[in-house]
Order: structure tokens, then sequence, then C-alpha cells
């Protein structure tokens, strides 16, 4: 598994009913609210065979309200 980590631009006003959102899909670990740039953080593990792109946009870019991410892929643990 892959951990990945991908700070959510919600339209104003939305971040909550985005973050409901991603809470039912049940595909996140972790969903944070944030200050700064983006309003939510979202931590979670995609299979190594699945293309991360692809997880996100089919799983995560669908929700409304979603107006801009950022993903950062993980390496390694310590």
């Amino acid at each position: 598994m892959r951990c990945v980590f991908v700070n959510i631009r919600c339209k104003p006003g939305t971040s909550y009913k985005v973050a409901e959102d991603i809470a039912l899909r049940e595909f996140h670990s972790e969903l944070y609210s944030t200050s700064g740039p983006f309003d939510l953080l979202l931590k979670l593990y995609i299979s190594d065979k699945d293309d991360v792109g692809k997880f996100i946009n089919e799983n995560l870019l669908q929700i409304p309200n979603i107006e801009r991410t950022e993903t950062t892929l993980t390496f390694k643990a310590f």
C-alpha cells in the first residue's frame, strides 16, 4: 500500500459538505480541516497496483465543490 496525502481546496462555504461526502465514500484513512491555502487534508492508502492519478480522479474529484487538489506521494516511513 502507498500512503498518499491530498490537500483539498473547496469552493467557499462548502468544506464541511465536501468533508462529509469524502467520509461517506469510506476510502480515506484520516481527514482534517486545515488553515492556509487549502481547506482539507486527506490521508489515504492506495494499492501499489493502482494508478494514483486515476484513483483520485475516479474517487475524489467526482465530489462536487472541490476547486483544486495537491497530491503528495510518500516513499518511505521512518
